[in-house]
C-alpha cells in the first residue's frame, strides 16, 4: 500500500465535512472533523506503537499496552468504535471522555464538542464519517512524512476559515501575515515563545518551524524551543491543543481564560512569566474588554423611570494586580493597546515582540494617542510594517505589524523603522493573500535597517528609518502616508518642449490639408 501523500489526504479530509453538509452549521464542521481525525491519528499511533513493543521487545500484548507513551482505553479504540451500528454518538463521547481520563494533558480538549445530540447528527450521518475516517491507515509508517498529518489539519483550518467566512478570523491568522512577524522577530534557539491570544496554534508552530530550520534547532525529533499560549475560546483552545500534538509539540504550555482579565502563566513567586519572543494576533479592537467592569456596572433610571446601566470609565475602574498598563489604559471600545502592553509586560529585557493590530492604533487619539506617545518616548517601537487590505477574514480593513524591542541596537535608538508593504498582495476572491516574494521582500528591507544588511533596491517609497524627532513633530501619529510617500511622481512639464511640438503638429497638420486638396483636385471634386 502506497504511503499516503499531502494531497491524497486532504482532499479525503475535506471529503469528510461535505459528509457533514446540511447536518450542521458550517461553521461547526471543524470541531468534529478535528476530533475524529485526532481520534484515528491516537488509534493508529498506539496501535502502531503496540506493534513494536510485541516485536522489538518481546512483550505480550497486554503489557505492550500499558507501556505505550499514549494510552488509548478498550472503549475508545477505533475497533471497538466501528462496531457500534446505533447510539454511535454517545460511543464516541464516551471514547473522548475515556482518553482525557487516561491521559490528564489533554482535559476539556476532546470533550468540547459532543457527538450525541442526535439531532445535530444521526447514526447514519456518523456511520458514513466512520466508514470515510477508516479508508487510510495514519501510522507514522503510513505517512508521507513525519509531518503530513500537521500540514493537513493546517490546510483544514484555512479551509474552515474560508467556509465559516468571517468566523474564521476567530481561530485563523492567514499563513502569510504570521511567516512575516515571525521572520521579523527571528525566535532562536532554546527560547521562550508566548502567544497571548493563539487560537489554533499557528503563530506557535511557524515559530518553531524557524528554530527547527537554525543550526542546533532540532535535536532528534524534537525542536530547542519552548511554546507557550492561552486563549479565551474554549472551542479553539481544543483546536490549538489538537494542532500542537498532530505537529508533535506535545509539550506546549496551552492555558484557557481570558489573558486580558485572568493572564494564566506566572512564575512561582505569582508574578508574570517572562518570555524571549512574544507573537500574536488578537482580536481586532475589541470592546468591553475588562470583564470585571462589565459584569458590575451600576445603573440609573432615566427620565422615564426605566433603568438604564452606566457605561463604566475605564480610566477609573480598570486596576490590574500585575501593573501591565503602565503607559495608559485603553478607552472601553479599543482593546487593541491592551494586549500590546500585556505583551511588553511579558516580554524580557532582551525580548523582541511582533503583534497584528488595526490601523486604528498608528493614530487613533485620546488614551490611545497618550499610550502611543510614551510608548516612543519609552523608545520601545522597532518599527511598524503596514499591511495590504483584505487579508484577515474578519475585516476588510488594513492592519499593521508593530515591533516591539526593549532593548534596541545602538543605531535604532529614538529611530522606528515603517514600511509601506499596502502594494504587496495577489489579490483573491474573498482575501487577499501575502506570497513569499512579498514576504521576502517586506523581511530583506526591514532587515536592512534593522540589523544593517544591505539589500539592494530598498526605496524611501517603501521602507524608510525615521528619527523619533520627526514623529513627534506629527504629534505622535504613526500613520504611515507621513513618512512614506508612495505616490508615483508626475512627469515634470516643460512648456518650451510643449510649444515646440504643437507646432511641428500644427505644420503636419498643413501639410496633411494641402495633400487632400491636391488629391480632390485630381478627382475633380
Amino acid at each position: 500500500m502506497p504511503k499516503l501523500d499531502l494531497q491524497t489526504l486532504e482532499s479525503w479530509l475535506w471529503d469528510s465535512a461535505n459528509i457533514l453538509r446540511g447536518s450542521i452549521d458550517s461553521s461547526d464542521f471543524k470541531n468534529y472533523i478535528f476530533g475524529l481525525l485526532f481520534l484515528k491519528r491516537a488509534n493508529d499511533v498506539f496501535e502502531e506503537e503496540v506493534q513494536t513493543l510485541i516485536s522489538r521487545d518481546g512483550l505480550s500484548r497486554p503489557d505492550a499496552e500499558e507501556e505505550t507513551y499514549f494510552f488509548i482505553p478498550k472503549e475508545a479504540r477505533w475497533e471497538e468504535i466501528k462496531k457500534h451500528t446505533e447510539n454511535i454518538g454517545v460511543a464516541l463521547d464516551k471514547a473522548f471522555a475515556a482518553i482525557e481520563r487516561e491521559n490528564t494533558s489533554l482535559e476539556g480538549v476532546l470533550s468540547t464538542t459532543k457527538f450525541g445530540d442526535k439531532e445535530k447528527l444521526s447514526d447514519d450521518v456518523l456511520q458514513r464519517l466512520l466508514r470515510h475516517f477508516n479508508q487510510y491507515s495514519l501510522k507514522n509508517q503510513d505517512l508521507y512524512t513525519p509531518d503530513l498529518l500537521g500540514d493537513a489539519y493546517e490546510y483544514l483550518i484555512k479551509q474552515f476559515a474560508d467556509d465559516s467566512g468571517k468566523k474564521g478570523g476567530e481561530f485563523y491568522s492567514p499563513r502569510g501575515v504570521v511567516t512575516t512577524i515571525v521572520r521579523l522577530i527571528k525566535p532562536q534557539v532554546g527560547q521562550k515563545v508566548y502567544d497571548p491570544t493563539f487560537g489554533s496554534g499557528g503563530m506557535l508552530i511557524e515559530s518553531a518551524k524557524y528554530v527547527s530550520e537554525l543550526p542546533g534547532g532540532k535535536v532528534g525529533n524534537n525542536v530547542n524551543i519552548s511554546l507557550y499560549g492561552q486563549e479565551k475560546n474554549i472551542g479553539t483552545w481544543a483546536i490549538g491543543k489538537m494542532n500542537m500534538i498532530l505537529h508533535n509539540y506535545n509539550d506546549a504550555d496551552l492555558r484557557k481564560g481570558d489573558t486580558l482579565v485572568n493572564p494564566q502563566h506566572k512564575d512561582d513567586r505569582n508574578d508574570l512569566m517572562l518570555f524571549d519572543r512574544v507573537i500574536a494576533n488578537p482580536p481586532f479592537s475589541m470592546d468591553a474588554w475588562w470583564t470585571p467592569a462589565e459584569v458590575s456596572q451600576e445603573t440609573k433610571l432615566d427620565a422615564s423611570g426605566k433603568e438604564k446601566k452606566i457605561t463604566p470609565n475605564y480610566s477609573k475602574v480598570v486596576v490590574d494586580k500585575f501593573g501591565r498598563f503602565q503607559y495608559g489604559i485603553p478607552p472601553r471600545g479599543y482593546a487593541d493597546l491592551a494586549f500590546l502592553q500585556h505583551m511588553i509586560a511579558v516580554l524580557k529585557q532582551d525580548g523582541k515582540a511582533g503583534v497584528v493590530l488595526p490601523h486604528g492604533t498608528l493614530f487613533r487619539s485620546g488614551a490611545e494617542g497618550t499610550i502611543r506617545e510614551k510608548l516612543l518616548k519609552e523608545d520601545l517601537v522597532e518599527g511598524i510594517v503596514g499591511l495590504p487590505p483584505a487579508l484577515f477574514y474578519n475585516t476588510g480593513i488594513p492592519a499593521s505589524i508593530w515591533i516591539i524591542n526593549k532593548s534596541k541596537p545602538k543605531h535604532l535608538k529614538n529611530k522606528v523603522i515603517i514600511v509601506d508593504a499596502s502594494g504587496e498582495y495577489k489579490e483573491g476572491k474573498n482575501q487577499n493573500e501575502l506570497l513569499e516574494p512579498h514576504i521576502k521582500k517586506i523581511v530583506e528591507a526591514y532587515d536592512h535597517f534593522a540589523l544593517e544588511t544591505a539589500h539592494d533596491g530598498v526605496s524611501e517609497k517603501f521602507a524608510r528609518l525615521v528619527d523619533v524627532k520627526e514623529i513627534t513633530d506629527n504629534d505622535y501619529n504613526l500613520n504611515i502616508s507621513r513618512y512614506i510617500d508612495a505616490s508615483e511622481r508626475e512627469a515634470e512639464i516643460h512648456l518650451h518642449h510643449v510649444k515646440a511640438e504643437l507646432e511641428k503638429l500644427e505644420e503636419r497638420e498643413r501639410e496633411i490639408d494641402e495633400r487632400l486638396a491636391t488629391f480632390l483636385n485630381e478627382l475633380g471634386i
